[in-house]
């Protein structure tokens, strides 16, 4: 095929996630033929397979797309690119890998006007709402949220900043990637081969002059340690954990080798999520957030269980039992 029709053919792809509302388009290489994948509200579906003589071709173009280099192809690579499809603004990440059978890429697509959602659209009941807001109003502390990959955490944070973010404060993100650019937001990129950790950016933001920072992830005891001191030293501090549910948030920072005391002192509440597929009369369509929020990490207070909020939704009609058990079961 010629490349203005790799071209056109990946156009298309990207397209029709875009016209899915997926989150991501796998290209998978396959001995036969090079497999095609949306993730579409947190589950994946086949698309049509192309001939496997394409398939160097459209993972080049890929390459290309974002700039990395076509002729490495025994090495991972990522990168980044945006594009506009119609009256929609889209930033592409992609990733490559190399299996048996050729390269696979996985396309994830950020649809900006995600970055945008407010806390009031992320599906927390109003009574776990106000707890919320009553939690982030605060000057100094911590704030953990956290659940496996894909259960919406990085939106969760993103529309706090975007709550608290005024004129009057100066917010600083550190960021594993920077998935959307916020406004007034200064947000800084990850980058280990440079040198630029979470540990060494966040020692870097305190001599920023911050009232607000954000740790897209507390990966290790010393990332820990540091956030643990911005708390202390008078700044709000977000970030993230996997554990499976908000008490397992304050074992997993004393598991680091965070003593508890400290622990005790910093940690303002930790919310604990997962991402459930709506109903609606033609079907699944759509997701809305799942939560329990602890508060209190003495005495590890939780107003509802992630399963409680569940059954709560369920009752209103907003998803399934089928739809709480898979996402309960499977994630913790």
């Amino acid at each position: 095929m010629e490349t203005n029709g790799i071209a056109a053919q990946l156009d298309e792809i990207i397209a029709k996630a875009v016209e899915l509302q997926a989150s991501d388009i796998h290209l998978e290489p396959r001995e036969e033929y090079l497999r095609v994948r949306y993730r579409v509200d947190g589950l994946l579906h086949d698309a049509p397979h192309i001939h496997k003589s394409k398939q160097s071709a459209l993972t080049s173009r890929v390459k290309v797309l974002v700039n990395l280099d076509i002729a490495e192809n025994r090495l991972p690579q990522d990168g980044r690119t945006n594009l506009r499809l119609g009256k929609n603004q889209i930033d592409l990440r992609v990733s490559t890998i190399p299996t048996i059978h050729g390269e696979k890429a996985v396309i994830r697509l950020l649809n900006r006007k995600h970055a945008h959602l407010s806390l009031a659209e992320l599906g927390m009941e109003k009574d776990t709402l106000e707890i919320y807001r009553s939690i982030i109003s605060k000057r100094t502390g911590i704030v953990l949220v956290t659940g496996p990959t894909g259960s919406g955490k990085t939106t969760t944070l993103y529309a706090t900043l975007s709550q608290l973010n005024d004129k009057d404060v100066n917010i600083i993100t550190i960021e594993d990637p920077v998935e959307y650019q916020l406004p007034g937001v200064n947000q800084i990129q990850v980058n280990n081969k440079a040198g630029l950790t979470f540990a060494r950016g966040l020692r870097s933001i305190l001599r920023q002059d911050p009232d607000i920072i954000m740790v897209g992830e507390i990966r290790d005891l010393e990332t820990a340690r540091i956030a643990i001191q911005a708390a202390l030293t008078g700044h709000l501090v977000f970030s993230t954990l996997h554990t499976n549910d908000a008490p397992s948030a304050v074992t997993r920072l004393i598991e680091m080798g965070i003593e508890k005391y400290l622990v005790e002192a910093t940690v303002l509440g930790v919310v604990a999520q997962r991402l459930v597929r709506k109903t609606s009369p033609a079907g699944f369509k759509g997701r809305t957030g799942i939560y329990e929020i602890m508060t209190g990490v003495e005495s590890s207070k939780r107003q509802k269980t992630l399963l409680e909020d569940g059954l709560l939704k369920i009752q209103n009609g907003l998803t399934t039992k089928e739809e709480i058990s898979r996402v309960i079961a499977v994630n913790g």
